[in-house]
């Protein structure tokens, strides 16, 4: 089982990136996948997650309306798009995998990727 997140980076404030989340190793389809965050000194925190069918997303308040989720099940792939970057966006990005739920607890996830760092200058 992997997961794999990229396309992390240096953008400046308003910018935005698209981070993906290659998978491997288990059944796609019936795993929900989030996307969680943690920066320097903070706990890691919830930003959004995708069903594996349906494409229904739900995303954190802090970023409702500027990033999205979408995900592609012929490539085993999630993409979280980050719009309008703010400094407070600074964190590594993790992306995981739950089987057959949708959940913002990070404790109930099965599968973790090692993080990708997106870094916003001000």
């Amino acid at each position: 089982v992997q997961l794999q997140a990229s396309g992390g980076g240096l953008v400046q404030v308003g910018g935005s990136l698209r981070l993906s989340c290659a998978a491997s190793g288990f059944s796609f389809d019936d795993y929900a996948i989030g996307w969680f965050r943690q920066a320097p000194g903070k706990e890691r925190e919830f930003v959004g997650l995708i069903s594996g069918i349906a494409d229904m997303t739900y995303l954190a308040d802090s970023v409702k309306g500027r990033f999205d989720i979408s995900r592609d099940n012929a490539k085993n792939t999630v993409y979280l798009q980050m719009n309008s970057l703010k400094p407070e966006d600074t964190a590594v990005y993790y992306c995981a995998a739950v089987r057959n739920k949708m959940t913002t607890n990070q404790y109930e996830y099965d599968y973790w990727g090692q993080g990708t760092q997106v870094t916003v200058s001000s």
